[in-house]
């Protein structure tokens, strides 16, 4: 009997070093085969494999890309989308903090756990201040902001005022107003382009909420509701309004916003959305209570899954291509 032999050739591995050497066709050709075979990759469900980025020692991508994928992936697309937690067995987490897409402000005192969990979501990207306002804790309560700026009530200490000027970046303007309705973030609902105000606010307020924030300004309700700031929450990519909002209503505010409102609830049937909920273009924060279906509605209607790695592969792998060419 004649017996065959098959040999099977492994693929051959390049050394980084040797990598470097190829010729400049070479190396795009190389390039382009290790994105396409060797990204870290489930080859089944696609889905995103974030560890083997950093644990797979003999693949020839490593030394390439390492550095530069950790930063680009953490800095602007972090791995979370929407977080549970609690305030000393609060669920109330928006009351305790702030979130926009230049900073966070996080309530002092209480469990460290509370700013450590912003800080590790969030350090990396944006800075995560710890502060107080009027002598308080309830700090999402009192103050509205954007990436433009941050408005304060006018029984913020100076001590307050210059803490929060020296913390946040440069381009955010730190600014305390004399409104009679001193809960701004009650009062005020607002990504950066567009603000919802309590219909009572003054003249001067309205005016300053647009110069200091830069947006448009409009009077409105939420569901019959005029703590605007209270019964809803919205980025520059979607929203989520008080649960009796009508559908006219939806379509009117969802036409001033011009982003997709979705009416719902946080906290297990909570209506106060603003106070269980702070959220802004990349991640939420959510109280402990919220239950799967409240979380999915949050990560689809600020369309949280669309920022994370696994939606962004193709253009990184082109950039990534065109980087190290």
């Amino acid at each position: 009997m004649c017996r065959s032999t098959i040999t099977i050739s492994q693929p051959t591995l390049i050394p980084t070093s040797n990598f470097f050497e190829a010729s400049l066709i070479r190396r795009r050709e190389l390039v382009r085969r290790m994105c396409r075979s060797q990204w870290p990759f489930n080859s089944t469900s696609k889905a995103f494999n974030f560890p083997s980025l950093c644990n797979r020692r003999n693949s020839p991508v490593l030394g390439i890309f390492r550095s530069r994928c950790l930063f680009h992936l953490r800095t602007f697309f972090p791995l979370t989308m929407a977080t549970r937690l609690q305030y000393e067995n609060n669920c109330e987490i928006g009351v305790f903090s702030k979130l926009t897409n230049a900073y966070c402000l996080v309530a002092i005192g209480g469990s460290e756990n509370f700013y450590s969990t912003f800080e590790a979501e969030l350090a990396h990207v944006i800075p995560v201040v710890k502060t107080s306002i009027s002598g308080t804790r309830i700090i999402g309560r009192l103050c509205a902001g954007n990436k433009n700026g941050l408005l304060l009530p006018h029984n913020t200490t100076d001590q307050e005022l210059q803490h929060l000027r020296n913390s946040l970046p440069d381009s955010v303007v730190v600014q305390r107003i004399d409104e009679r309705l001193s809960a701004l973030g009650n009062c005020i609902a607002c990504n950066d382009h567009v603000a919802l105000t309590h219909p009572d606010l003054d003249k001067e307020t309205e005016e300053m909420i647009a110069d200091v924030l830069g947006v448009e300004v409009f009077r409105q309700t939420v569901a019959g509701n005029i703590l605007v700031g209270s019964y809803c929450a919205f980025s520059n990519r979607g929203g989520l309004v008080h649960p009796h909002t009508s559908i006219e209503d939806l379509d009117e505010l969802s036409t001033l916003l011009q982003v997709p409102l979705v009416a719902g609830t946080v906290n297990r049937g909570s209506e106060v959305i603003a106070a269980g909920l702070t959220v802004n273009d990349w991640t939420a924060f959510c109280g402990s209570d919220t239950t799967a279906t409240e979380l999915s509605v949050i990560e689809s209607v600020f369309k949280l899954r669309e920022a994370q790695p696994s939606a962004i592969v193709n253009e990184m792998r082109n950039s990534l291509i065109d980087s190290y060419i």
